[in-house]
C-alpha cells in the first residue's frame, strides 16, 4: 500500500462518505487543529511522563482521534459522539484532583518550567487554537454541543497539568509581572 495517493494534490481532500472538501475550509481547520493538539500531548507522553499524568493523558488522545473523525463527517454524518458530558465531568475530576496538589495561583504564569511543563503549556495554546476553530464550525454548521466545553475544559486541564508537573519536579513558576521591563537593554 502506498502512503500518497495524489488525490490531494488539487487542495481538495475527501471526508467521511465521499464528499470532497477545500483544505482549507472550517472543518479541515477544525480537524486539523484538533489532530495537532492530539501529536503535541503525544510528544509530552513521549518525553516520559509521571505515571499519574499517564491514564488522563492517553484517554485524552483516544478522544481527541475520535473527535477528529466526528468533525470529519458532514453533517449529520452519523455515529455516536467522541464525547460526551461524562468526558467533560470526568475532565473536571481530573482538573479537581490534581489542583489539590497545588498552591494557590494568584497571578498570571508564564508558559515554561520543566521540558513536561512547557510541553504542557503548549498543548493548552493548541488546545485554544483548536477550540476557536472548532466554535468556528460549529456556528455554520450543526455539532454536538459538547464539543465547545469539552475543548475548554480540556485546555484547563493541560493549564493544571502543567503548573502540577512543574510543581513536582520542584520547579518554581515563573509569575508575569504586569509592567515589568528589562531597562539594560
Amino acid at each position: 500500500m502506498k502512503i500518497y495517493t495524489r488525490q490531494g494534490d488539487e487542495g481538495m481532500t475527501r471526508l467521511s462518505g465521499g464528499r470532497r472538501e477545500s483544505k482549507d475550509s472550517a472543518r479541515l481547520e477544525a480537524v486539523g487543529s484538533v489532530d495537532e493538539l492530539n501529536a503535541v500531548i503525544g510528544r509530552a507522553l513521549a518525553g516520559g511522563v509521571d505515571s499519574r499524568l499517564k491514564e488522563p493523558l492517553t484517554v485524552v488522545q483516544d478522544w481527541l482521534f475520535c473527535l477528529g473523525c466526528e468533525l470529519a463527517r458532514p453533517q449529520g454524518g452519523g455515529g455516536s459522539p467522541a464525547v460526551d458530558s461524562g468526558s467533560v465531568e470526568r475532565l473536571e475530576a481530573w482538573i479537581d484532583r490534581f489542583s489539590r496538589e497545588l498552591p494557590e495561583l494568584k497571578n498570571f504564569v508564564l508558559p515554561g518550567g520543566t521540558p513536561l511543563g512547557a510541553d504542557l503549556h503548549w498543548a493548552r495554546t493548541v488546545c485554544r487554537r483548536a477550540e476557536r476553530r472548532v466554535q468556528t464550525l460549529v456556528s455554520r454548521e450543526s455539532a454536538s454541543p459538547v464539543v465547545i466545553p469539552f475543548l475548554n475544559r480540556l485546555g484547563d486541564l493541560l493549564f493544571t497539568l502543567a503548573r502540577w508537573a512543574n510543581h513536582q519536579a520542584g520547579r518554581e513558576e515563573t509569575l508575569w509581572e504586569p509592567g515589568f521591563r528589562d531597562d539594560d537593554e
